[in-house]
């Protein structure tokens, strides 16, 4: 049994109650399911629990949490495909996912675009330290260096499709390397005009989202964490769309 939920709960009438009622009705038989915007740990932790079959598991832009990923997903062994675009996820978790789900053959671990290039290889790290079998990845956005490249070519000698767009740290020339091992390469640098993996819509939930959240903060207090870089990051982004 498949779920494919929508990705604008905005028009839909209690989301989750809704994606619980086809859990049951699966029985225990659900392989897949796409999670859109209204995601959450506990149903995250429900679909875990009265589904040990999952095959494909796909979240994006929700609110899952770090503790909430790694409860459910090792309640979930037979997991070949797992996306987990634009979420914010440690590098910990992401280990956990690969030494959980031993057959994992796809991974979507799409950022959301933002100004920082603050160079981060976790990622990459526990990619090529937990995944020895995946085939697929796609990595859009993310931060990861040459070092960290070389780590998931390193130890993910199987990968065939590789998706690097706007992985804006990745600097030198790496093709010769990539194009050695990698089938279907998606270069740094290539367009986003097609089949990119966040949709305007997307985009445009997810700044709006942030902005409101950070704009009813609580008063800034001596010492505080400063939060106006992220908001007019927000509001820059906002003009864009």
């Amino acid at each position: 049994m498949r779920i494919l939920s929508y990705n604008k709960p905005v028009l839909v009438n209690n989301p989750e109650a809704i994606c619980r009622n086809a859990v049951d009705r699966s029985e225990g038989g659900l392989l897949e399911i796409n999670i859109g915007d209204f995601g959450s740990d506990s149903l995250l932790t429900y679909i875990a629990e009265r589904s040990s079959n999952l095959r494909s598991l796909r979240l994006m832009c929700s609110e899952i949490t770090d503790d909430g990923f790694v409860q459910a997903v090792v309640k979930l062994p037979m997991l070949e495909e797992l996306e987990v675009s634009g979420i914010s996820l440690s590098g910990e978790s992401m280990k956990l996912a690969g030494l959980s789900c031993p057959n994992l053959k796809t991974l979507m671990l799409n950022r959301l675009f933002y100004l920082s290039s603050d160079d981060d290889d976790h990622d990459a790290i526990a990619i090529a330290e937990s995944m020895p079998k995946l085939r697929h990845l796609q990595l859009c956005g993310n931060k990861l260096t040459k070092t960290g490249l070389n780590a998931i070519l390193d130890g993910c000698p199987h990968l065939e499709h590789l998706d690097l767009r706007q992985c804006i740290n990745l600097v030198g020339n790496l093709e010769k390397r990539c194009f050695e091992k990698i089938k279907d390469l998606r270069r740094h640098n290539d367009s986003t005009s097609a089949d990119y993996p966040f949709s305007f819509e997307t985009y445009y939930f997810h700044w709006s989202r942030q902005l409101a959240i950070l704009k009813n903060a609580l008063p800034m207090e001596e010492g505080a964490y400063n939060f106006d870089p992220i908001v007019e990051e927000a509001e820059y982004y906002l003009k864009l769309y």
